[in-house]
């Protein structure tokens, strides 16, 4: 399994715990935080899983999740998407976009730890 992951967060503080949590679980973390260039930042790292902030300056998540899944060489690429929205219909605008899972903010260490590696695992078996 890749273990490099992309997170697109623009609130630093809530990058630096979770790329600390991540870290801490093998994975090789890369930040990004602003929305409006975040597919560039994507096609040049190409990582194996991308965390994907829904409120971002520039450009929101669930924009930038729609292109994505438009583009042949990022169709199948593993998202979580994550958010201080936890209504439903958020959650299911994400997934009928083509998000792998979504996780709500606040959200446990063990949570975000665990979601991430079943995102992973599941984009493998789609075969990226």
């Amino acid at each position: 399994m890749g273990n490099r992951v992309l997170l697109v967060e623009d609130e630093i503080n809530i990058f630096e715990a979770i790329s600390f949590i991540l870290s801490r679980d093998g994975w090789e973390v890369s930040g990004h935080g602003n929305g409006a260039t975040a597919l560039e930042e994507i096609a040049r790292l190409k990582p194996d899983v991308l965390v994907l902030d829904v409120m971002l300056p520039g450009r929101s998540g669930l924009d930038i999740l729609r292109e994505l899944r438009g583009q042949p060489e990022t169709a199948q690429l593993p998202v979580l998407m994550l958010t201080a929205k936890g209504q439903s219909k958020d959650r299911d605008l994400a997934l009928s976009l083509g998000a792998n899972a979504y996780l709500t903010k606040p959200f446990s260490n063990a949570e975000m730890v665990e979601t991430l590696r079943r995102v992973a695992e599941d984009g493998q078996k789609a075969g990226t």
